[in-house]
């Protein structure tokens, strides 16, 4: 047997008091996360660029400015992930409301 969220609903089981924690936690959670990142990666980038900056040779400055450009799309997408989840959560927190 197949279990879902129309057949909970019909059971009378309530979910809110498991649920509230947990979208309490992960909102909790969301603005610390999107600061540690914003951080991390300016100073990533920072020590990236120094290392451009003090190679001598062609091969050690292609290879940190790869890695430059490689760390910048990474912290974007984290950065713009955590954003749209932050956005997402009210959406989110609806949906599991009506769901229950």
């Amino acid at each position: 047997m197949r279990f879902n969220t129309t057949m909970l609903a019909a059971s009378g089981v309530d979910f809110s008091p498991v649920i509230a924690p947990i979208l309490e936690v992960i909102n909790a959670l969301l603005w610390p996360c999107i600061a540690i990142v914003g951080a991390v990666g300016t100073i990533y980038c920072i020590f990236l660029g120094l290392k451009i900056a003090k190679s001598d040779e062609q091969n050690s400055r292609e290879k940190a400015k790869k890695d430059l450009i490689g760390a910048i799309i990474g912290f974007m997408i984290i950065f713009v992930l955590i954003v749209a989840l932050k956005i997402a959560m009210p959406i989110l927190q609806n949906w599991v409301q009506n769901q229950i």
